[in-house]
């Protein structure tokens, strides 16, 4: 590290420690601003990996890994605090890397790995019932069963237990099938029959992994969190129910999003379906771009991580959106998870930009272009034209106020009135000085109607 560096360190730490010191005093130098430095982060790399030309120089190439790696675990230290930091900086090392040597780091991880794959198309026959095979007529559908049908029951089971909402579950599921109608001409992986992609997926894996995952859910809700110590419970039963419960949430609560109840609700949904879609396509494009077969153990531990790493931080959205006078800051998971998703996006558009940047063909633009319209035209009436008082309500609410002030003036004219009454002692009290100039109260009254 230069002087410089060591300079700015200096006064990092004395603004930290003493805030009083600070110069900016309204930006809060002992927060964490994790939403803050995240952005940063992400503008520093969609320069780094997009923009910037990559040397060829391998050597050179390491050394701006690592050196990235530390800056960006500084960053994460002083911020958050969490045990996975160690996969977004591989990610981040690799991001900084050519298309060749990121290829080519593989092989230290698996010697098998850095050899090109064949993409497997899924869209080829899509006959369901093939009279041409009298052997079987139905190879077509015998064909698809191979291992993604339980892995994607069991990933939409697990998603739905992260997510806690039903809506939003069929909507991802939904839009994804969407997107591999979509993205097609760039991976023929995407390429399914109509069957496949409907009856297969949105409605028996997906559809019954959500099902399963609700019906799990439900009983997590209903079941009694009473914990106490193994050697405190008397039976054996109990022993073996207690060691079951231990992998069960220690306590549990319900997710409501309420989207549509205001705008930062809104645009919190929308991102997580977004950051949710992401990821996903990111698990197929990165074993495009670095020559991964689906069946690797490397594509398991992915996915694993992202499930440890996915409940915990989706708690952390939902309270950091649900009470932010309380969380005032965005989780570590949250944050880790959302790092690791935005670089894994760039080393898929820089290790390969042909393919991400294929023509679309133009009526899968304008089938999205008039998605996208009709939620921001739904966003705009919702939140800014329905939330505006109406004519009828507003007129209701000024004949309300003017009725009030109308009562509220007649009882103040009537109380000179009480005091022309006589007293309990027979005396009569002093007319008031309005009696005086305008006569009686009731004469006042009659001149008013």
């Amino acid at each position: 590290m230069s002087c410089a560096d060591w300079y700015l360190t200096f006064l990092f730490y004395k603004w930290y420690s003493r805030p009083s010191l600070c110069p900016f005093p309204h930006f809060h130098c002992r927060r964490a601003h994790t939403v803050t430095v995240l952005f940063i982060l992400t503008c520093a790399l969609v320069y780094v990996t997009l923009l910037e030309e990559t040397p060829q120089d391998t050597a050179y190439n390491t050394k701006r890994g690592i050196v990235a790696s530390i800056l960006v675990f500084l960053c994460f230290g002083v911020t958050q605090k969490c045990k996975f930091w160690w996969c977004l900086l591989l990610f981040l090392s690799s991001s900084i890397q050519t298309v060749h040597d990121g290829r080519q780091f593989m092989k230290y991880i698996d010697p098998k790995l850095g050899v090109p794959l064949p993409e497997r198309d899924y869209g080829g026959n899509c006959l369901i019932y093939d009279p041409g095979n009298t052997t079987d007529p139905f190879h077509n559908i015998w064909d698809k069963m191979d291992g993604f049908v339980p892995a994607h029951f069991l990933g939409w089971y697990i998603k739905t237990l992260m997510i806690r909402d039903w809506w939003m579950c069929m909507i991802i599921s939904v839009m994804f099938e969407f997107l591999e109608y979509s993205l097609e001409h760039q991976l023929p992986n995407f390429s399914e029959c109509w069957w496949d992609h409907w009856i297969m997926d949105v409605l028996v894996c997906n559809g019954l992994g959500i099902y399963c995952g609700m019906k799990t859910l439900a009983w997590l809700s209903m079941k009694p969190y009473q914990w106490q110590g193994l050697w405190n419970i008397p039976t054996y039963k109990g022993k073996i129910k207690r060691i079951a419960f231990q992998f069960t949430p220690y306590s549990w609560v319900k997710f409501e999003w309420k989207p549509a109840s205001n705008l930062r609700r809104w645009l919190a949904v929308l991102g997580i379906i977004f950051m949710f879609l992401l990821a996903e396509l990111n698990t197929f494009y990165l074993k495009f771009v670095l020559w991964m077969p689906p069946e690797h153990y490397l594509v398991l531990l992915r996915l694993v991580f992202f499930v440890n790493v996915g409940g915990v931080a989706m708690r952390e959205i939902y309270d950091f959106m649900d009470d932010p006078k309380f969380h005032k800051k965005l989780g570590q998971q949250a944050w880790l998870v959302s790092a690791i998703t935005v670089t894994e996006f760039l080393i898929v558009v820089k290790y390969d930009p042909h393919t991400i940047m294929l023509p679309i063909p133009s009526l899968i633009i304008q089938c999205w272009f008039l998605g996208i319209l009709l939620i921001l035209i739904w966003t705009v009436w919702r939140f800014f034209i329905r939330s505006l008082p109406s004519p009828s309500t507003s007129g209701g609410r000024c004949l309300d106020i003017t009725l009030r002030y109308k009562e509220t003036r007649r009882r103040k004219q009537e109380a000179p009135a009480d005091w022309d009454r006589p007293l309990g002692n027979g005396s009569t009290a002093a007319p008031s000085g309005r009696s005086k100039l305008n006569g009686s109260s009731e004469t006042l009254r009659q001149r008013k109607s």
